[in-house]
């Protein structure tokens, strides 16, 4: 299917078809990503924030697409995720939602909590919650182990499917002491596993694994049964892979970690970028454990 995301020529958009065509995919829903972990078929996400490149996404062959805080960097020029309100959130959501309806409309679509929008009570989550999904998100994303595991209950039971997050957390990264990989000793390593296990119990579907060790990220991936991996920074070891999309099209505002790549490079396209790296995390050969090794 070609999307028609340009109506000027000579832009890297594009609607080069894919150099071997994607197999015919199915709607994704929490189900399907059940059957895809069973089929041993790896996830793949990428953060979108508008409808252009949403839409393009989807089309590529995108199973998830991430409405990431991340957008702050990215989109608003911010130093940290912090700055991110829910509102902006809910716009971003919006847009996104309204691209996947311009094309397949096959894509889960998640969306950040941002910072500030559920620490208070779980009341407040919900109405944060149900701000993003009234915007059009399949599912919300939260950070951060121990506290949070009443919150993602308190969610799940009133219907709303929640993706969890450990390791480097964004939102936390000043009392983190920066952006630092995390389980890298024993007790870290243990906590982490403590809290995926919390998490997953609590009724999350699936748990981002950002910035940690790719052996414990394998671990935590086959003692979780309940709960995808999402991997960044994590080794391949986890059920899928997310990457921020400007971070894998080059054109980030600051230097990228060493386990991204750039996919536009020999692409041609941005669509062909995108069909690129779900050719990669779909094959193994994204990302290398080589470039994981903290």
């Amino acid at each position: 299917m070609s999307v028609p995301v340009s109506t000027s020529g000579g832009t890297p958009y594009g609607t080069i078809p894919p150099a071997s065509p994607l197999p015919r995919r199915k709607p994704i829903s929490l189900p399907r990503l059940n059957q895809m972990r069973e089929a041993g078929e790896k996830i793949s996400m990428i953060t979108a924030y508008d409808a252009t490149y949403a839409a393009i996404a989807d089309a590529a062959g995108v199973e998830c697409i991430l409405v990431g805080d991340s957008l702050g960097m990215v989109c608003q020029g911010l130093h940290s995720t912090v700055g991110v309100s829910l509102d902006a959130m809910a716009y971003h959501t919006e847009c996104v939602a309204r691209g996947l309806h311009r094309a397949q409309g096959i894509a889960w679509l998640i969306s950040d909590l941002p910072y500030g929008s559920y620490s208070a009570s779980p009341e407040q989550a919900i109405h944060s919650a149900t701000r993003l999904m009234q915007a059009g998100a399949h599912m919300v994303k939260l950070e951060g182990g121990g506290w949070t595991a009443p919150v993602v209950q308190f969610l799940v039971e009133r219907g709303v499917p929640v993706c969890a997050h450990l390791g480097l957390t964004p939102q936390t990264v000043h009392a983190l002491g920066g952006y630092r990989v995390q389980g890298r000793d024993a007790v870290a390593a243990a906590a982490l596993h403590e809290q995926a296990l919390e998490l997953q119990d609590a009724g999350a579907s699936m748990l981002v694994l950002e910035m940690v060790p790719a052996e414990l990220s394998r671990k935590l991936t086959q003692a979780l049964q309940r709960c995808h991996t999402i991997g960044i920074g994590a080794g391949s070891g986890t059920a899928g892979q997310v990457l921020v999309m400007h971070d894998m099209l080059g054109v980030n505002l600051g230097n990228n970690a060493r386990f991204v790549r750039d996919f536009l490079k020999d692409a041609g396209s941005v669509r062909g970028a995108i069909e690129a790296y779900v050719r990669a995390v779909k094959e193994g050969k994204f990302p290398d454990d080589a470039l994981h090794a903290w």
